[in-house]
């Protein structure tokens, strides 16, 4: 399959993730994944010449949109590089993931990493996604936080699910693996633990 890539195409990501699976503690890691924004050849044939692109930089994996999954999962060499670990997808705040159950359900056996995106740090609608990829399709897998990702959203984004944050490049590491350890007590049940019993 040929490949295309432009800077322009990329969803911007550190280039460390800050990892914090369910039952450990948080810590740093290298960023294999590219992030596919999904816009090459946007205004054009969206059929077979909507390629994916080329990787650089050392990567070999790359998370493409879930709406390009959609369209493209059927073809054999897009099936085996997802078997293979190399393909994930991300979400877009607006993507509908109960409408599409059935290919999430099917997504499971073969996406090793899914991702959510937020397009801007105030918009919350992909802590949501994260919570119905746990809760109603019993995602065990990880789940990335990608986008406008803010040393702020680490701790609600820990609650609901998130397991991985490629946070905005901007943001200062040494800081963002101390949020986890702000507070001792929680007050709600979480993704990760039952909320604190406090006796009095």
């Amino acid at each position: 399959m040929s490949q295309t890539n432009n800077s322009s195409n990329v969803i911007a990501a550190h280039e460390q993730i800050v990892h914090f699976p369910k039952g450990q503690k948080p810590s740093l890691g290298p960023n294999e994944w590219f992030i596919w924004s999904g816009d090459v050849n946007k205004d054009e044939d969206k059929g077979a010449n909507f390629q994916l692109p080329d990787l650089e930089h050392g990567k070999s994996k790359v998370l493409v949109p879930f709406s390009w999954w959609i369209t493209h999962n059927k073809e054999a060499d897009i099936q085996s590089k997802a078997k293979a670990g190399q393909i994930g997808v991300w979400f877009a705040a607006d993507d509908d993931i109960l409408k599409h159950a059935d290919v999430i359900e099917a997504g499971k056996k073969v996406w090793p990493l899914v991702a959510a995106h937020f397009p801007i740090f105030r918009d919350g609608r992909s802590f949501s996604t994260a919570a119905l990829l746990r809760d109603r399709f019993a995602w065990t897998g990880e789940i990335r936080a990608i986008g406008d990702v803010l040393i702020d959203q680490l701790l609600q984004g820990a609650r609901v699910g998130f397991d991985s944050f490629a946070l905005r490049p901007d943001q200062k590491l040494d800081v963002a693996l101390k949020q986890f350890d702000l507070f001792s007590v929680t007050m709600q049940n979480t993704w990760r633990d039952k909320r604190a019993t406090l006796s009095i």
